[in-house]
């Protein structure tokens, strides 16, 4: 998870995590405000609000929040092999002349 990145257990200010979902999985700003609050509410990620002009907002991955690292980097792992194979999916697709909605025989998931 790249907001709180297993390398590193820094503060990430709001922008910060806006500017980081955004360009991964195109977050609109309520939706990423909703998630935040539902994972500080869960105390996966804490909040800290410091009293000063302009405001400054920072969150932090919690230790329970820590557990869930494994899980999450295994899933982006996954995530990663299966763009790959995707992509490959589709290059074939491409030059065999095949229409990607076309039904396709899946011989073996290697």
């Amino acid at each position: 998870m790249e907001i709180f990145d297993s390398s590193t257990t820094a503060e990430q200010r709001y922008n910060a995590v806006q500017r980081i979902t955004k360009s991964h999985s195109g977050y609109f700003k309520k939706m990423l405000t909703q998630q935040l609050k539902e994972l500080e509410y869960h105390y996966i990620v804490h909040r800290e609000v410091y009293a000063q002009i302009p405001p400054k907002v920072e969150y932090s991955i919690t230790e329970y929040g820590q557990l869930m690292k494994p899980v999450l980097q295994t899933m982006s792992d996954w995530g990663a092999g299966h763009m790959q194979h995707m992509e490959k999916l589709y290059s074939e697709e491409d030059e065999k002349g095949a229409h990607p909605s076309e039904p396709r025989k899946i011989d073996s998931l290697g």
